[in-house]
């Protein structure tokens, strides 16, 4: 027997409570009885009460109680196995962890809001297989595509600017990675959700989401920034802002108009951060999950138990009419 709500059965302390209680609340009857007639005199002026019935109907009221107790823990016993499948889409989420991202024309910065973004989309994904993709100047799988959510959000969380260590950003870099993060003999609809400021230091961008819809990949574009930009903080922590060799502050802006074709050449949709931290999500129903063609990514045979709560919730209701109909006292005597 197995019981699916074993904490429930804690509430089985409550039935000595109700003994202990009927006891005193009888005890204390009996004393106010005694301070009005002798105990003699009881059977004529309330009723003969009969002990041995008065106990059965106790222990009839107690016992349906603890079997609905019971009941709501859940027994199971007996088993079958049942046949489950498992539809989705496989997704690779291309993360860039260049400098650029740690401006904070978005609040806190770019990839802080990234990270918050996909740990959002992290709870509403519906069984698809996701994986993760970091990249700067280049591009490294950091994640297997899975339906271990857990293991994504922990590679999440290691993403920060000096994870890769060539500087820049490689948008071509990042869709080919994303692409080779696939198993093509899987039959499920490829998705690649490119989660940037739009920064393409080498111009292969729009070439890679070319090669990228050749082989039935589509390309969502997450856009992170503002486009009218923001200082970016200098490297290592230091404080400052970085400068070029004129001595002027770069300015980091999110390049709207080239992740626009990346995701109109593949058949994507592009969606630029800016009304909180359910973008993402929006883009996921509005746009992956709607277009998608859903396919089986997992099944298998699972053991599922028979509930058998029903047998006590009859025995109960059984239990408590038979107390009902138990009479413990007699009409007093005149």
């Amino acid at each position: 027997m197995k019981l699916s709500q074993l904490w429930i059965l804690h509430f089985l302390w409550v039935l000595p409570v109700i003994v202990l209680v009927i006891l005193i609340a009888k005890r204390r009857r009996d004393r106010a009885m005694a301070r009005f007639a002798s105990r003699d005199l009881w059977p004529r002026l309330a009723g003969e009460t009969q002990g041995r019935r008065r106990f059965l109907k106790m222990t009839l009221l107690l016992t349906a109680l603890g079997m609905m107790i019971f009941a709501l823990a859940g027994p199971r016993w007996g088993s079958h196995y049942q046949e489950v499948s498992q539809k989705g889409v496989d997704i690779v989420l291309v993360v860039d962890v260049s400098q650029s991202m740690m401006v904070e024309d978005v609040a806190p910065n770019r990839l802080e809001r990234a990270r918050r973004e996909i740990l959002d989309f992290l709870r509403v994904v519906q069984g698809d297989r996701v994986g993760l993709v970091a990249f700067s100047g280049a591009a490294f799988v950091e994640c297997p595509l899975t339906l271990d959510y857990k293991a994504v959000e922990m590679f999440l969380n290691a993403l920060r600017p000096d994870l890769i260590p060539v500087s820049g950003t490689d948008l071509g870099a990042a869709i080919d990675s994303g692409v080779s993060a696939f198993d093509f003999k899987s039959e499920t609809d490829k998705v690649i959700v490119l989660i940037t400021d739009g920064e393409d230091n080498e111009g292969r961008g729009l070439e890679a989401a070319q090669n990228a819809a050749d082989q039935g990949v589509k390309v969502f574009v997450f856009g992170i920034g503002d486009p009218s930009g923001g200082p970016v903080p200098a490297p290592g922590g230091e404080g400052g802002f970085r400068k070029d060799e004129a001595g002027e502050v770069v300015l980091s802006k999110l390049e709207e108009q080239g992740l626009q074709k990346i995701a109109s050449v593949t058949g994507g949709n592009y969606v630029r951060a800016v009304t909180g931290d359910l973008d993402l999500d929006i883009l996921y129903f509005e746009g992956i999950r709607s277009e998608a063609d859903l396919q089986e990514v997992k099944s298998g045979k699972i053991k599922v138990y028979e509930a058998r709560f029903y047998i006590f919730v009859l025995a109960a209701f059984f239990l408590l009419l038979l107390e009902g109909l138990i009479v413990v006292r007699k009409d007093a005597s005149v």
